[in-house]
């Protein structure tokens, strides 16, 4: 039986990638000449702002949940401009392999706000899509294999119940996400809010329903799918509310 753990769904296990992930970058980052770390990226960021930006990441985590260590600050990535590439990738290698360490002795269901296996879902997608960017700035083919991509597009996802909390419908009515090259989901009503699991909806008529692909999706979670796009990639159907929410689905530890 899937283990369940309402309304977050059943567990979404990265342990096994966060390594893989992390040699991943190394190997699209060692393989840059120095001046290829300006190329631009989003914004006014550049190759190596994003990778400060995964580092910073990394080291807060391992600051707040291994070290018990809490601050806050904003300035870690114009800070960190103040590195050579040479530096900032060293400190990079140095921290592969610390967060699965941390992970691997902790009860990722762990009773919380959230369960702590989301935690580590959240961490992995958020890095997966900056990684993307640095690949993408630097013409490098993105990590796009559907074992790394499904678990991002499962992660946020599990955002959904929340989001849906206000939405009033009677206990069974459904929601259907379909994501090509990812699988299908299913949001149900219950007397105690909305759940989400995997598989396909059972309701000949869902309340509202999204279809889209693995690529499209992310970009859209991640807020880097042009407006002009989401017409033609993102498809909504159903009741209007729910349809807003759905496209309005961005992913908080992506910004």
């Amino acid at each position: 039986m899937t283990r369940m753990t309402a309304p977050w769904g059943p567990p979404i296990d990265v342990l096994p990638l966060l390594v893989r992930e992390e040699q991943a970058l190394i190997g699209v980052l060692s393989d840059l000449r120095t001046p290829e770390w300006a190329l631009p990226a989003l914004g006014e960021r550049t190759v190596h702002d994003l990778t400060a930006d995964i580092l910073g990441r990394k080291l807060r985590r391992l600051s707040r949940d291994r070290d018990g260590h809490f601050a806050e600050g904003s300035s870690w990535v114009s800070a960190c401009r103040q590195l050579s590439p040479e530096v900032l990738f060293a400190m990079l290698v140095d921290s592969t392999t610390q967060l699965t360490e941390l992970w691997k002795h902790r009860d990722l269901d762990e009773p919380a706000a959230a369960p702590l296996w989301l935690t580590v879902a959240r961490d992995y997608a958020a890095q997966w899509v900056l990684q993307q960017q640095v690949r993408e700035a630097a013409a490098a083919p993105l990590l796009d294999e559907p074992e790394f991509r499904t678990p991002v597009v499962d992660t946020f996802l599990r955002a959904l119940p929340q989001m849906l909390r206000t939405v009033p419908a009677r206990a069974g009515r459904q929601v259907a996400c379909a994501v090509e090259g990812a699988g299908r989901w299913t949001l149900r009503a219950t007397s105690a809010g909305w759940t989400i699991d995997r598989g396909a909806a059972t309701s000949r008529s869902p309340l509202a329903s999204l279809v889209t692909d693995a690529d499209a999706f992310w970009r859209l979670c991640s807020g880097t799918l042009p407006a002009s796009d989401v017409g033609a990639r993102v498809q909504v159907s159903g009741d209007p509310a729910v349809c807003e929410i759905l496209l309005s689905l961005r992913a908080p530890e992506c910004g």
